[in-house]
């Protein structure tokens, strides 16, 4: 026991000593980076094409299905077909390559406040300055389930400028895109949808504690002023009233209109009122409702799209400050200590 209490003591004085150490790191790394201006980096931009990758996928299984006598014919043949295609379109390959289409491929994964809009704005930005209307394909894996009105309108907003370009935009859904999420499918001009994929919920919800019982219980007032009559409704401490639910009731109920009208105006060809109850639906059903256009996965659609074009998978990558890298450090090594001490405590206690 004396010995795990002056180990202990020894361990405590480590961390004390490398946390202190860590802080001033940060502090100064932070002094630094401000006067160079480096908190402004927009992050780095990272362009990757899938046609090759599928490709390769595909002619590694094919060669290790052959005997070795075979793949060995196999690869031969391969390299005199890339040589001799090399030298034929040698002299055309530049225009070949820019008649084939693009398909730009954008994913967007979505939390309740819809924190992927950012890394969306850049890539939509960076998409849109080199594609062609007409010509070219945006398609945007999407997975959200929703969350507030105005983050996800923002990012909604952000797909409504590929279609104001005239491009074309699909909205590849795999798991779900419900609520906000399928606020933004909806402004693709196709929604493809995996089997069980959950889509809808159009509808709005607001919830909140109130505890005005409680406070009231052990004799505490809570006041709020206002200037204006409905700058506040609902509040969490304060006693609530009939005529400020009603007025909730009613922003609740224009802000589901305006869900509706914004789904209506991007698919004319849905019976919105029909949907627009707050019910969800698997893919399949989805289709039958008409809240989908085709039934696929992300997949297969992608394998698709090589066939046709160049598809090419654009994305944003914030950088990391040289602050937040010592921190992600400083935080990984002292889990690894703790892990190791608990390793040797438990060690000693099996002996």
């Amino acid at each position: 026991m004396e010995f795990l209490s002056d180990y202990g003591l020894f361990l405590a004085k480590v961390v004390t000593f490398v946390v202190a150490a860590v802080v001033v790191i940060v502090m100064i790394a932070s002094a630094v980076q401000r006067s160079r201006g480096e908190g402004d980096d927009e992050g780095e931009l990272t362009v990757r094409r899938l046609n090759e990758k599928y490709r390769k996928l595909r002619e590694t299984i094919e060669s290790r299905m052959l005997s070795p006598d075979q793949r060995k014919i196999w690869k031969k043949a391969k390299q005199k077909a890339e040589k001799a295609k090399k030298k034929a379109a040698k002299g055309a390959e530049k225009t070949e390559e820019e008649a084939r289409p693009k398909t730009f491929v954008i994913d967007f994964d979505g939390d309740i406040k819809a924190s992927d809009t950012e890394t969306l704005r850049k890539s939509v930005t960076a998409v849109l300055a080199v594609a062609e209307p007409g010509r070219d394909e945006v398609m945007v894996r999407l997975e959200s389930g929703g969350g507030l009105v105005h983050a996800y309108g923002l990012a909604a907003a952000q797909l409504d400028r590929i279609r104001g370009k005239g491009i074309r935009l699909t909205a590849c859904v795999d798991k779900v895109a419900a609520s906000g999420g399928y606020m933004m499918a909806c402004v693709a001009d196709r929604i493809v949808a995996s089997p069980f994929a959950v889509l809808g919920s159009i509808g709005v919800v607001a919830q909140l504690p109130n505890f005005h019982r409680v406070l009231k219980k052990h004799d505490v007032d809570y006041e709020i002023l206002t200037a204006g009559e409905h700058k506040r409704t609902l509040t969490i401490f304060g006693q609530n009233t009939e005529k400020g639910r009603t007025k909730f009731l009613e922003d609740l109920e224009d802000t589901h209109h305006l869900f509706k009208d914004y789904v209506r105006e991007r698919r004319p060809d849905l019976d919105v009122d029909a949907v627009a109850n707050g019910d969800i639906w698997f893919g399949t059903r989805a289709l039958e409702v008409r809240l989908v256009d085709e039934i696929l996965t992300s997949d297969e659609y992608l394998i698709n799209a090589c066939d046709r074009s160049d598809v090419v998978t654009v994305s944003f990558q914030r950088k990391r400050t040289l602050p937040e890298k010592l921190g992600l450090a400083a935080t990984t090594a002292m889990e690894a200590t703790v892990w190791r001490v608990l390793s040797a405590f438990r060690n000693q206690n099996i002996q």
